[in-house]
């Protein structure tokens, strides 16, 4: 068995939950990773196949319009146990907004500020968010996580009130 990704990862953390198909694995990662882990279509669709190959899914049931269910195997409960208790390594940020800034000098005034203005209403949207899940969370983990939430939103917040207007 080769080592997990990040993303083979967070699909077999979601199949603990129960059967699901590629849209609902998309759809759950949205809900349960929010903004900290993006698991786009095209990802899941591709991570899928591979983990069925090594074993660690098998197909289940056929839905409609041809849609199919995955489940865990036992071998893919054993590499997801020993992905969470793996070294994690570093994190690496992968922000539309910042490489956005980053070459903000090539847009106009008006460019620029709707980028601002557009990526302000964004992260405020996703501080009030990160605020309900903290009054929602019901364990210390979870309560953990969305205050994350909240502190990275306030930190891009920030980090537009830093810049100019122009």
């Amino acid at each position: 068995m080769s080592e997990l990704n990040a993303t083979a990862a967070a699909l077999l953390g979601l199949l603990h939950d129960g059967p699901a198909t590629g849209g609902q694995l998309v759809a759950g990662a949205g809900e349960r990773f929010g903004a900290f882990f993006s698991v786009t279509r095209s990802q899941v669709y591709r991570e899928l196949p591979a983990l069925s190959k090594e074993g660690l899914v098998r197909l289940g049931k056929q839905g409609p319009r041809s849609s199919q269910q995955y489940l865990i195997t036992a071998a893919g409960k054993k590499a997801f146990k020993a992905w969470l208790t793996s070294e994690a390594g570093p994190d690496h940020l992968r922000s539309p907004l910042i490489l956005r800034l980053v070459h903000a000098g090539s847009l106009t005034a008006k460019q620029r500020q709707s980028l601002l203005d557009s990526a302000r209403a964004s992260y405020s949207q996703q501080l009030d968010d990160a605020k309900a899940a903290t009054k929602a969370a019901e364990g210390p983990y979870e309560k953990a996580v969305a205050e994350f939430a909240q502190a990275q939103a306030k930190a891009a917040l920030k980090l537009l009130d830093a810049i100019p207007a122009a």
